[in-house]
C-alpha cells in the first residue's frame, strides 16, 4: 500500500504528456510546487517524514479545518506523509474530504490520493465525495476532469461505481484528448469491478469507437483497455480487427508514446492478415519501430514481424530484406545492461530456433565477455551452439576451448558440453571436436575430464565405430572419476566396447567393489555393462555376471534395479540368443538437437515474444494463475502442417457435439504404473475382425483403473483381463537363488453381464429379452420384409423406399493436440463398414524424437466399445511424419454409463509416455444392419412403449425431400418401415437397432417447401433419444 501511494504521488507530481490545453495545465500545476519550495519553506518535503509527535492526529484535525489555504495544504501533506510511512490516519477521513472543495490543483491531487487509499475501508464516508467528483468532471480545466475520472476508477467501492457511469460517459466524449485517454483506461478498471455494468451502459461500444479517434494516445489507451478486458473474456470478439481498423492502428503507431506503441503492436500481433500482400504491407509499416530506443518496443515489433513472416513466400525479395533488417536491432539489445541482455538473449534463443538465418552472420556478438554475469554467459553459449554451422565451426571451437580454461566451474562444464554438442550437430567438425576434448582431458583438471567423458559417450552414440581409438586415453582417467554421470558414462563405454578392451572385466570389477555405495544411475549402468560383457565373453565373466545379478536382485532395495536384474537373469537362463538380441541390439543414433523446444510450444512462445513467457520458455497457462482464461496462440499458416482445420460447414459434422474433445486430466491424477507395461509385439498381418469373445486388448490395462475413479463410479468392478499368450511375471521371492518359473495367468472367461446391465442403468427398465427395447416375442427372425403389402391401407404406401446411399462418415478432427502429448498429435473419426466399427486415426509426430511401441486402451463406456485387436503401427513414427492407423472395435467390452452417453475415454501409450483424451463417437456407428423391424411389430412396439418415453425434436434448415432423406438415412442403418402422406406432409416411420439390443423407433415428418423437419423418437431407454436426434441432424445436413 505504501509503495502504491508513493508511486501515485510521484506520478501525479510528474503529470503526463498531452497536447493542447492539457499540456499547459500540467505545466501550470507543477509551478506552485516549485514556488512553494523556493518561497514558502526553507526545507524540502522530507520534513513531513521526520516528525514523531504524540497527539498528532488532533493537531492535524485542527489544521485541516483551518481557514487558511496554506495551512490546510501543509496539513494534507503531513497526512499523506503519515499514510506513506504506514501510519493509520483513516480517522481524518471526513476532514480530508472537506478539503476537496478547493481550486488549488496540488491540494486536490493530495486529497484524491488519500481517498484512493482509504475509500475501501470507509465506503460510507467515501460517498460524501461523489458530488465533488461529479462536479470536477465538468471543471473547465481538462487536467482536473481527467484527475476526477481517474480517481473514481481507482476507488474500488461498489457503492460508488453506479455514480461513476454518467461522468465517465461524458469524459469518454470529452473535447480534450487527455481526458478521453484517461477515461478509456477507467473503463477497463470499472470492468474489473463490475463487468455487467460496463456492458449494460454501452461503454464497450464507446471504447471501440475511440479506436478511430484522431489522437494517437487515445487510440493506444483504447486498445490497451480493450485488450485488458478481452483477456478476462477470451471467447469474446471485443477487438474486431479488420483491415480498416488495422490501418487506423498503424497510423497512430508513429505518433504515440512508447507504451502506446507497445499496446498497439501487441494488438497487431493478434491479427491474421488475409493474404501475403496485406502481411507485407503491415511489415513495411512496422519495420521502423525496430530502431526505437525502448527495448520493449523493439521486441514487440520483432514479435509482429516474426508472426507475419510466416505468410510471406520465401522466394519474395522482401522476405530476404526483412531477414536482414531484423538482425541489427537484436544485436543492439545486447549492448544494454546485463538484465536487459538476458531478456533479449532468451527471446533471441526462440527466434534462432525458428529462423536461424536471421543471425547466422552475427556469431561474434554472442562471444562471452570476461565481465558478463554467469546467467548471460550460459545463455550466449546456448545460442552459439544453435548458430554453429560448417562455415563458422572453427571459430566457435577455438572460442569454446578458451572458455574451458576459465575459473568458473559451472561455465567450464557447459563449455565442454557445448564442444560435444558441436560434434553431434556438425558432422564435419566431429574429428576436430574429439581432438579438442582429448586436449582438455590432458589438462587433468578433474571436472573438465569428467565432462569430456560424458560428451564423448554421446559422440560414440552419434558416430559408431569411428572414434573408438580414444578409449585407451579415457581408461587412463578411470580412477579420477567421482561424479555419478561421468562414472556411468565410462561404464557404458567399457560395456559397449568390451571386445576392444582387454581388461574390461577388471575395470568393471573395480566398480563392483563398492556397488551399494554407488548412485542408482551407476548401478543400473554397471548391471547392463556386465551383462553385455558376459554376452561378448561368456567363458571369462560367468562369475562376474552372477555376482552382479545377485547384488542387484537379492541385496538391493531399489525396485528399478531389482526388476532389471530379474529380467536379465531370466533372459540369460532361458534364451541366451534372445538376450543377445535384446541387450546388444543396434541402438538408434541420437538426434542432432536434443534440447530444442517442441515445435508447437515454440510457435506459441514466438507469439509471446517480449513477455514473461518468452523468458521462462513456458506458455502463459503454465504460470498464470487465476480465473482469467489464457488463449493459446499459434503462428498463421502453421495449421497446414498437420493441424485439422474445420470449415464452418463441417463444424458439427464430427457427430454429436460441437465442443472440442476434452483432454482427460494429466497422468499425475491417474493410478497405476503406466510406463513400464509389457506390450504384445505388433504383427504384420491384417487387423483381426472383431470377435464376441477371445483376446481383447483389455488384457493390457493402460488406464490402470484410474479413470474410473474420475467418473465417480466406484461400484463397478474393474474389467477382468482375458487370458493372453503373453506370460505375466509373478512376484519374485528374494530368497530364490535361481530365476523362478512363470506361467500364463489363469483367468476365467469374460463376464458379459455388464452388457445386460446397461438397460437398467439407462432406462431403469427390464433387461434385454424382457421388454427392454426389444420387439415382442412374436417378431419374425428375419427383418428384411418387402415394403409393400400387408399394411398398405393403413400406411398408404404411395412409393417404395429407394436404394440406400453411402453411409455418412464424419471428417477427422483433432482428438489429442500435440501440446498435450509431448509432440504426438492424434486426429481421427469413427466409421462403420460391412458391420465392423472402425476407429480411423492419423498419428503425427511433431516432436524431435522417434516414436514407437504404440498401444491403446479404452475406459469402460456406455456401449462396451473396446479394441478388437492391438493398434497396428508397423513402422517407427519419425519426426514430422504422419501414419494412418485403423483400429477395429468390438462392442463386448465392460460397460459403464457415461455423460454424455457417447463419450469415449482413451489412453494411448508409446515409448515416451501414456496420454489420455476423450472423444465422442456418432451413435450411428452402433446401428446394426438387422435394424429393420417388421411393420406389424413396429406398430405393436410403438403402442407398447409409454408416451412418457416419446421425445420430439426439430431439424432446421434441411432441404431434402422425403425420399432423399430416407435413402440418406438408410446408408446409416436407419431403416424406413413405411411412408404415408397426410395433407401434403410425408411421414416416414423408421427403426434402428443398437448393438446392445436397444430398439429406437422414429416418425419423421417432412413438409414440401418447409426446410424444418419434425422427428418423434420412442425408446424404452429415453436417454438414447438425444444422441439419436443429433445423429439424424448430422446425417441429413451432410
Amino acid at each position: 500500500m505504501k509503495a502504491d501511494a508513493a508511486c501515485l504521488f510521484i506520478l501525479w507530481k510528474d503529470g503526463s504528456k498531452s497536447n493542447g490545453r492539457g499540456q499547459k495545465a500540467i505545466t501550470a500545476s507543477t509551478t506552485p510546487v516549485t514556488e512553494n519550495r523556493q518561497f514558502g519553506s526553507k526545507m524540502t518535503d522530507s520534513k513531513y517524514f521526520t516528525t514523531t509527535k504524540k497527539g498528532e492526529i488532533f493537531e492535524l484535525k485542527a489544521e485541516l479545518n483551518s481557514d487558511k489555504k496554506e495551512k490546510k495544504k501543509e496539513a494534507v501533506k503531513k497526512v499523506i506523509a503519515s499514510m506513506t510511512v504506514g501510519k493509520d490516519v483513516s480517522a481524518l477521513f471526513p476532514d480530508v474530504v472537506n478539503c476537496m472543495q478547493t481550486d488549488n490543483l496540488e491540494l486536490k491531487k493530495l486529497v484524491y490520493l488519500y481517498l484512493m487509499n482509504y475509500a475501501k475501508s470507509q465506503p460510507d464516508m467515501a460517498i460524501m465525495a461523489v458530488n465533488t467528483f461529479v462536479k470536477d468532471c465538468e471543471d473547465p480545466n481538462p487536467l482536473i476532469r481527467a484527475l476526477a475520472v481517474r480517481t473514481m476508477g481507482c476507488i474500488r467501492v461498489d457503492k460508488i461505481t453506479e455514480y461513476l457511469c454518467e461522468p465517465l460517459r461524458k469524459c469518454l466524449k470529452d473535447e480534450d484528448p487527455y481526458v478521453r485517454k484517461t477515461a478509456a483506461v477507467c473503463v477497463a478498471k470499472l470492468h474489473d469491478i463490475n463487468a455487467q455494468l460496463v456492458e449494460d451502459q454501452g461503454f464497450l461500444d464507446t471504447l471501440k469507437d475511440l479506436i478511430s479517434d484522431s489522437n494517437p494516445m487515445v487510440v493506444a489507451n483504447a486498445v490497451a483497455a480493450l485488450s485488458e478486458i478481452a483477456e478476462s473474456h477470451p471467447n469474446s470478439n471485443l477487438l474486431d480487427l479488420n483491415p480498416q481498423t488495422i490501418n487506423k492502428l498503424l497510423t497512430a503507431l508513429n505518433e504515440c508514446t512508447e507504451w502506446g506503441q507497445i499496446f498497439i503492436l501487441d494488438c497487431l500481433a493478434n491479427y491474421t492478415p488475409r493474404d501475403d500482400r496485406e502481411s507485407q504491407s503491415i511489415c513495411e509499416r512496422v519495420t521502423p519501430r525496430l530502431s526505437h530506443a525502448n527495448s520493449a518496443v523493439v521486441l514487440s515489433a520483432v514479435k509482429v514481424l516474426m508472426k507475419f513472416m510466416e505468410m510471406l513466400p520465401k522466394d519474395l525479395d522482401y522476405y530476404g530484406t526483412l531477414l536482414k533488417k531484423l538482425a541489427p536491432p537484436l544485436v543492439t539489445l545486447l549492448s544494454a545492461e546485463p538484465e536487459l541482455q538476458y531478456v533479449a538473449l532468451r527471446n533471441i534463443n526462440l527466434i534462432v530456433q525458428r529462423r536461424p538465418e536471421i543471425l547466422k552472420h552475427e556469431m561474434k556478438v554472442f562471444f562471452v565477455k570476461y565481465n558478463d554475469p554467469i546467467y548471460v554467459k550460459l545463455e550466449k553459449l546456448d545460442i552459439m551452439i544453435r548458430l554453429a554451422s560448417q562455415a563458422n565451426i572453427a571459430q566457435v571451437l577455438a572460442e569454446l576451448k578458451e572458455y574451458a580454461t576459465e575459473v568458473d566451474v559451472d561455465f567450464v562444464r557447459k563449455a565442454v558440453r557445448a564442444i560435444g554438442r558441436c560434434a553431434i550437430k556438425v558432422e564435419q567438425s566431429a574429428e576436430r571436436c574429439v581432438s579438442t576434448l582429448l586436449d582438455l582431458i590432458q589438462t587433468k583438471v578433474n571436472y573438465v575430464v569428467q565432462e569430456a567423458i560424458v560428451v564423448i559417450k554421446d559422440i560414440f552414440r552419434k558416430y559408431p565405430n569411428k572414434y573408438e581409438s580414444v578409449i585407451a586415453t579415457l581408461c587412463e582417467n578411470l580412477d579420477s572419476l567421482d561424479e555419478p554421470e561421468a562414472r556411468a558414462a565410462m561404464i557404458w563405454i567399457v560395456g559397449e566396447y568390451a571386445e576392444r578392451i582387454d581388461n574390461a572385466d577388471e575395470l568393471l570389477e573395480s566398480f563392483l567393489e563398492g556397488f551399494h555405495d554407488e548412485s542408482t544411475q551407476v548401478q543400473l549402468q554397471l548391471l547392463t555393462a556386465i551383462v553385455k560383457l558376459f554376452l561378448k565373453k561368456p567363458t571369462e565373466t560367468q562369475e562376474l555376471v552372477q555376482q552382479v545379478l545377485s547384488l542387484a536382485t537379492q541385496d538391493s532395495d531399489n525396485p528399478d534395479l531389482r526388476d532389471r536384474g530379474y529380467i536379465y537373469w531370466r533372459l540369460l537362463s532361458t534364451d541366451p540368443v534372445a538376450a543377445k538380441e535384446v541387450v546388444l541390439a543396434e541402438k538408434p543414433l541420437i538426434s542432432e538437437e536434443t534440447d530444442l523446444i517442441e515445435p508447437t510450444l515454440l510457435e506459441e512462445l514466438i507469439c509471446h515474444i517480449g513477455t514473461l513467457a518468452s523468458v521462462y520458455h513456458k506458455p502463459p497457462s503454465a504460470f498464470v494463475e487465476g480465473s482469467r482464461g489464457v488463449q493459446h496462440k499459434r503462428l498463421p499458416g502453421s495449421t497446414g502442417s498437420g493441424e485439422s482445420v474445420e470449415s464452418p460447414d463441417t463444424g458439427s459434422a464430427a457427430g454429436v457435439s460441437e465442443a472440442p474433445p476434452a483432454v482427460i486430466p494429466s497422468q499425475g491424477d491417474l493410478l497405476g504404473d503406466l510406463l513400464n507395461l509389457d506390450l504384445t509385439p505388433t504383427t504384420t498381418g491384417p487387423p483381426p475382425p472383431p470377435a464376441s469373445s477371445g483376446m481383447q486388448l483389455g488384457a493390457m490395462d493402460l488406464l490402470g483403473g484410474g479413470l474410473d475413479s474420475l467418473m465417480g463410479d466406484e461400484s463397478e468392478p474393474p474389467p477382468i483381463p482375458l487370458r493372453t499368450d503373453t506370460p505375466q511375471s509373478p512376484q519374485l521371492p528374494h530368497q530364490s537363488p535361481s530365476p523362478p518359473d512363470y506361467s500364463p495367468t489363469e483367468v476365467g472367461p469374460r463376464d458379459h453381464a455388464g452388457l445386460v446391465k446397461l438397460g437398467g442403468d439407462l432406462g431403469g427398465g427390464p433387461a434385454i429379452g424382457t421388454g427392454f427395447g426389444a420387439p415382442p416375442a412374436t417378431m419374425p427372425a428375419s427383418f428384411n420384409v418387402p415394403v409393400s403389402g400387408g399394411l398398405d391401407d393403413l400406411f398408404d404406401l404411395g412409393g417404395g423406399v429407394g436404394m440406400a446411399m453411402g453411409a455418412f462418415n464424419p471428417p477427422k478432427t483433432v482428438w489429442l493436440p500435440a501440446m498435450k502429448a509431448k509432440g504426438l498429435e492424434i486426429s481421427g473419426t469413427f466409421v462403420r463398414r460391412a458391420g465392423v466399427i472402425q476407429m480411423e486415426m492419423t498419428l503425427t509426430n511433431k516432436a524431435m524424437s522417434v516414436m514407437t511401441d504404440f498401444a491403446i486402451q479404452f475406459n469402460r463406456n456406455s456401449f462396451g466399445l473396446a479394441p478388437a485387436g492391438p493398434l497396428q503401427v508397423l513402422s517407427p513414427l519419425s519426426p514430422n511424419q504422419s501414419i494412418e492407423a485403423v483400429l477395429p472395435l468390438s462392442t463386448v467390452g465392460p460397460v459403464m454409463k457415461m455423460e454424455p452417453l457417447n463419450n469415449l475415454q482413451v489412453a494411448v501409450k508409446n515409448n515416451i509416455d501414456v496420454f489420455y483424451f476423450s472423444c465422442q463417437y456418432p451413435i450411428s456407428m452402433l446401428f446394426a444392419e438387422d435394424g429393420k423391424m417388421d411393420r406389424q411389430v413396429f406398430l405393436a412396439t410403438w403402442k407398447d412403449i409409454p408416451n412418457d418415453n416419446e421425445s420430439q425434436f426439430q431439424i432446421k434448415d434441411c432441404h431434402l425431400n422425403s425420399d432423399a432423406a430416407s435413402n440418406k438415412l438408410q446408408g446409416s442403418n436407419i431403416f424406413t418401415i413405411a411412408k404415408r402422406t397426410v395433407e401434403g406432409q410425408d411421414m416416414l416411420y423408421q427403426s434402428m437397432k443398437l448393438t446392445n439390443g436397444i430398439w429406437v423407433l422414429a416418425e419423421l415428418r417432412v413438409q414440401a417447401g418447409n426446410p424444418n423437419y419434425t422427428i418423434s423418437l420412442k425408446c424404452r431407454a429415453p436417454e438414447v433419444s438425444q444422441c439419436v436426434f443429433q445423429n439424424y441432424e448430422t446425417v441429413l445436413k451432410n
